[in-house]
């Protein structure tokens, strides 16, 4: 090939990629709506689990989806070949999509029984699977009766029985379940048949049980074991399901490590599928108990947070913020006081309140220094929290005064924190180096949420303040 028709054909190729950048960029800026739009600033979705709610330009829920990242999941559907994927699905709906939703889950499984829920509310049109009535099942312990049994059931009932769950990824569990009788770690009886002390089962029925003949069951129809030793067992099995298996997870681990080291590849596989299981019944679920109108918080929580992230220009979803005020009376029982939000909602356990030890002027308080010492003090708490549990955001009720200071308390900490805050008059929103104040509509969901956390960080305050004001006045 002539050197002519070399750089012809490199060119044709430089504008062909080009072009299909360009294709793609304006396909997604177009049919990528909510706060893709144009910027694509993928970075607003937390890299959490959770649940992601895709809608159309109605508002309908077309699809429903959960992931151990967010983040990740949801920047697949708009990767170069991902219209190729999942054959008519994804070429299909992203065009559609004209806003995602979120809820961030404390855990998978939590996320999984969040989005079964939703997918069974919603109905989504390109959610193919759990639209039936069926639900995760549960494990149920019969603890009512006078010797309990070990089932799985779909249906929680107020009969007496302990429910475990639910659990999504039932076949661990059941692996672990039949390991648990067959090593006789919890021998619970496997058959159906209902009898008890005051009513024995009839001899002829217990003979012809194969598990009695095997003495694979510990056989009280047949008094091969008394009530209260029987007792022990289910008690057991009630203590095991409700978490306390550390020793047990411990043990499966080291049988693993030593059925690799012999080569033992399938045995190491099967506890290693038991201590993943055990993994699997440990994490916490919240939103089997949400009703309909937490989830709708949950996801208005969300749209407030991302609109903040756009407006502070942040480079990820802001979703931890801690909001700080100050109250005294000329100086005196001078207090500060911090409140915490996470996702949008109050997070108690973060809450603080301070003695301001600053001298403080006879004649009366001083706002910027009280807020500094406040900031600076949480701060110290703060460098011994791990680093996903530090806020993303400081929030100070005041104005450029109280930001300067408080931006000064973060900056001789060494923190990367941003920091603003909101003055009550005009509700303006200070940025650190912006000259211009931000000004919002009052309807606009991000000044919605900053009033509401400066309101309850000035209630905490001042609550405090009157609190030591009263004991004062009542020891004189």
């Amino acid at each position: 090939m002539s050197a002519g028709g070399y750089s012809a054909c490199k060119k044709a190729l430089r504008t062909e990629k080009a072009r299909r950048r360009y294709k793609r960029r304006a396909f997604l800026e177009i049919f990528a709506g909510g706060y893709f739009l144009a910027e694509l600033n993928l970075n607003l979705l937390p890299k959490e689990p959770g649940v992601y709610i895709m809608k159309d330009a109605s508002g309908t829920v077309i699809y429903v989806g959960k992931a151990i990242n967010i983040y990740n999941r949801v920047h697949q559907y708009f990767q170069t070949g991902a219209e190729n994927s999942r054959g008519w699905k994804i070429p299909s709906l992203v065009p559609l999509i004209a806003k995602i939703d979120f809820i961030v889950c404390v855990s998978e499984r939590d996320a999984l029984i969040l989005e079964n829920k939703l997918i069974k509310k919603y109905k989504p049109f390109f959610n193919s699977l759990l639209k039936d009535d069926k639900t995760y099942p549960w494990i149920k312990l019969t603890m009512q009766e006078d010797y309990p049994r070990l089932t799985l059931t779909r249906k929680v009932l107020p009969d007496g029985a302990e429910y475990f769950g639910p659990y999504p990824k039932v076949s661990n569990v059941k692996r672990l379940m039949h390991f648990l009788w067959k090593d006789k770690y919890a021998p619970l009886r496997p058959c159906k048949w209902s009898f008890s002390r005051a009513k024995p089962l009839a001899e002829k029925k217990s003979l012809s049980c194969i598990y009695y003949h095997t003495d694979q069951c510990p056989a009280p129809c047949r008094g091969k074991i008394s009530y209260e030793q029987y007792r022990e067992i289910a008690e057991r099995a009630s203590m095991f399901l409700r978490g306390d298996f550390s020793s047990f997870k411990e043990e499966s681990l080291k049988q693993m490590r030593e059925a690799a080291k012999a080569m033992e590849y399938e045995k190491a596989a099967k506890f290693r599928d038991f201590a993943r299981a055990m993994d699997h019944m440990r994490e916490r679920i919240k939103v089997s108990r949400y009703q309909d109108d937490k989830l709708k918080k949950k996801i208005e929580a969300a749209d407030k947070l991302k609109r903040l992230s756009e407006i502070l220009r942040s480079d990820k979803i802001i979703r931890h913020i801690e909001a700080f005020d100050n109250s005294h009376l000329y100086g005196r029982q001078a207090v500060g006081g911090m409140v915490c939000f996470v996702d949008g909602e109050k997070y108690k356990a973060h809450y603080r309140r301070f003695k301001i030890k600053s001298e403080l002027p006879e004649t009366g308080g001083d706002d910027f220094l009280m807020m500094k010492e406040s900031v600076l003090r949480r701060i110290e708490q703060i460098k011994q929290l791990p680093e996903h549990n530090r806020p993303d955001l400081f929030l100070i009720d005041g104005g450029k005064g109280q930001l300067s200071f408080a931006l000064e308390a973060v900056k001789e900490a060494g923190l990367d924190i941003k920091v603003i805050s909101l003055a009550k008059r005009e509700e303006e929103i200070f940025v650190p180096h912006q000259s211009q104040s931000i000004r919002l509509d009052k309807s606009d969901p991000a000044l919605k949420l900053i009033m509401e956390i400066r309101d309850e960080v000035h209630r905490f305050a001042i609550s405090y303040h009157r609190l030591l004001r009263n004991k004062a006045l009542m020891d004189k």
